[in-house]
């Protein structure tokens, strides 16, 4: 496997991100992204040992190009878990817009392709995880309701967030970015604060 630096490696990565974005995910063939990054399959092959691999790079890549980890900057620094909760919504929810062409692209595509299920489940783990350390916060501050564990906690506010969901709510149902940033947290803290 090649360098994480490479300008091939980059190439293919960007044509991926552009193929996903652009085709809804249909079609995306180890065989197309190599023709849109202007490389030879075996090229793509060097760089990633398979097409999960080259997925799962691909969703990386557009977290890394949005500043992921500085979004969450804010959320990882809070003092309390209340503050981590209600800074963690805000930042998923102001990048929910960002990913959602990819982040669709890949569920649709995973219905049937388990490739691009765990390309997706990677980036999902990620967040969940993020779920998990802001519950984890309010529990440590004694601050989680006695009728829920950190586990059952996670479970819900990861569902809550879902991007199926945010979808639901503002395109379907018309909530702005700000109705969704103050409602979500309040029904998050409504439900595991004490």
């Amino acid at each position: 496997m090649s360098s994480d630096a490479s300008p091939t490696r980059e190439k293919i990565l960007d044509a991926g991100l552009a193929l996903l974005q652009a085709q809804d995910g249909r079609g995306v063939r180890m065989a197309d992204i190599a023709r849109a990054a202007g490389v030879s399959r075996q090229a793509v092959y060097l760089h990633f040992d398979s097409r999960a691999g080259l997925l799962t790079a691909v969703a990386r890549h557009l977290d890394t190009r949005l500043g992921a980890d500085a979004r969450l900057a804010a959320s990882r620094a809070a003092p309390t878990g209340r503050d981590r909760i209600a800074a963690y919504v805000a930042a998923w929810a102001g990048y929910m817009p960002e990913i959602r062409p990819v982040a669709m692209a890949l569920m649709a595509m995973g219905e049937t392709d388990p490739e691009a299920r765990a390309a997706w489940g990677d980036r999902m783990d990620a967040m969940r995880q993020g779920c998990h350390a802001a519950i984890r916060d309010l529990h440590r501050d004694g601050d989680l309701r006695p009728e829920w564990t950190v586990e059952t906690a996670t479970d819900l506010f990861f569902v809550m967030l879902s991007i199926r969901s945010w979808v639901a709510l503002t395109e379907g149902c018309g909530w702005t970015q700000q109705d969704y940033v103050a409602r979500i947290t309040a029904q998050a803290l409504a439900s595991f604060a004490r």
